[in-house]
């Protein structure tokens, strides 16, 4: 009996630290980095890979807005740690865009050849997203027309390039969704203010020429 006692209070450190941790992190992109943020619908509790909003066929699942939706998103500490205190467990999704990073996502197996080829090149990255199936480059805030003058300019873009600007989001670290752990591929240096990003232009140049040079044939994910 001892022994399922404590089997019992391990597990529910493991989980109120998980939980610390989520609103942790959403109180410090929130107020140090001035991130606005918004919690994700949770994960299905009938089943982890589906999704808690109504869209059985849902393709992000638990890593979205729903219900406050995306245009709720803030950096005011106090609406944070109330969210958070209701919804312990919720991802922390940012609304990127305005001035908020921006980000450009690819396929997981991709997105590793095209960073290990830019490191070799010695080009500076700032934080990386990595989801179980897609990793996210955050960069700069940009415009619509200046991304669009980026990819006209361009030969050849892979279709599975992903651009999350104004009116976009992407899940944060340590954030559990429907498809799994969000982690930091590449994380932020220790410190209170906002992570340094690239510009878009950089980015989605030095990718589009690691993957060509790699022969990597990214999948349409």
């Amino acid at each position: 009996m001892r022994e399922i006692l404590g089997r019992r209070r391990r597990l529910l450190s493991r989980r109120n630290n998980g939980r610390t941790e989520v609103l942790g992190a959403a109180v410090t992109f929130a107020t140090e980095w001035r991130w606005p943020v918004l919690p994700g619908v949770a994960a299905d509790p009938q089943g982890r890979a589906g999704c808690g909003c109504p869209d059985p066929e849902c393709t992000v699942p638990g890593a979205h807005p729903f219900d406050p939706g995306l245009l709720a998103a803030t950096t005011d500490e106090r609406m944070v740690r109330w969210w958070w205190t209701k919804r312990p467990s919720a991802p922390v999704v940012l609304a990127t865009g305005g001035k908020a990073p921006c980000a450009v996502s690819l396929p997981a197996l991709a997105a590793a050849r095209a960073l290990d080829a830019l490191d070799r090149k010695g080009m500076r990255l700032g934080p990386v997203v990595a989801a179980p199936t897609r990793w996210a480059i955050l960069v700069a805030p940009y415009s619509m027309e200046q991304l669009g003058e980026l990819l006209y300019a361009k030969d050849f873009v892979p279709g599975s390039l992903r651009f999350h600007g104004d009116g976009g989001y992407i899940a944060l670290p340590p954030s559990e969704t429907g498809q799994g752990q969000i982690r930091w591929e590449r994380a932020p240096l220790p410190g209170s203010a906002a992570p340094w990003v690239p510009d878009v232009e950089a980015v989605v140049d030095a990718v589009v020429e690691a993957l060509t040079r790699t022969g990597v044939s990214a999948p349409e994910l």
